[in-house]
């Protein structure tokens, strides 16, 4: 799989990024919100990666900035011999980690740019796993074919319909079969986006679900990310005919520098960044 060019008419930033032209806080629905953040991924999966490939690894899991790992973490328990699918899983190094733990992996991404560094990786590292482009909202999947599912920061923030895409992935784990995913943490959505202390203040409403979109400098929408509260992702879950196990909110790990967007050791000793919903299908 080759790596594709920036989709036509978006430029790039000197730092490898979509150009911003424009924020707003609107309504952005399902087709407008996938077809956004697929051509922002495309065209920032080098940029990202470059700054935050080293952390994210070439074949480990990591749950989130906090610096939570799942070797540590185990949340997906014994993944040995087990069929697990990952939604939105950039360049697979989540994947690429299962896949050396034992199990029978499906990595799946709607960017076909992220996708394109996954096959590359692969190759680099000799852990291939299949990649699958498709949107989380309907997936390429039998019903009951899986036995884990996961998401590490991959995508759900991003959809706007959200019990959809959770009724989809109820609907492909077997019974029993558990899904874990990491969200950023509700509590962030009313803060400012910076990683300094200093900055917490309530700025907006924590109870406005109105989504945040970024529109390119020719106009069109590049990147929309949808908020939900604590209480949402639980219904969400629920709704879907999952069972929430645990609700799960990283402390920062003792020791860890690294800085990733407002994510930062002095802000993450105050206020939580992430929220992990662990739960499963019933049997």
């Amino acid at each position: 799989m080759d790596i594709p060019s920036p989709p036509p008419g978006l430029t790039l930033a000197e730092d490898g990024y979509p150009a911003l032209g424009g924020v707003a806080r609107r309504p952005a629905g399902a087709v407008e919100s996938a077809r956004a953040n697929r051509r922002w991924w495309d065209a920032a999966a080098p940029a990202y990666l470059a700054e935050h490939g080293a952390d994210l690894g070439d074949v480990d899991f990591l749950w989130c900035p906090e610096g939570l790992r799942e070797a540590e973490a185990r949340l997906l328990g014994d993944v040995a011999g087990r069929r697990i699918l990952e939604v939105g899983c950039g360049s697979a190094p989540c994947s690429r980690w299962l896949r050396r733990e034992g199990a029978d992996v499906v990595a799946l991404d709607l960017s076909a740019g992220m996708l394109a560094h996954a096959a590359e990786q692969g190759r680099t590292t000799g852990i291939a796993v299949p990649l699958v482009q498709a949107d989380v909202g309907a997936l390429p999947l039998a019903s009951a074919s899986v036995d884990l599912a996961c998401s590490a920061f991959g995508g759900l923030p991003f959809v706007a319909d959200v019990e959809g895409a959770l009724t989809e992935v109820a609907r492909v784990l077997r019974p029993g079969g558990r899904f874990v995913a990491s969200v950023n943490h509700p509590f962030r959505w009313p803060l400012p986006d910076s990683p300094d202390p200093e900055d917490l203040r309530v700025v907006s409403s924590y109870f406005d679900r109105t989504p945040y979109v970024e529109t390119g400098e020719d106009g069109r929408t590049v990147y929309v990310e949808h908020h939900r509260t604590v209480g949402d992702w639980v219904r969400a879950v629920v709704g879907a005919g999952l069972v929430l196990d645990d609700l799960v909110e990283p402390e920062w790990t003792p020791g860890r520098t690294q800085e990733w967007g407002q994510w930062s050791p002095g802000r993450g000793a105050l206020v939580p960044g992430t929220l992990i919903l662990v739960c499963h299908r019933p049997a």
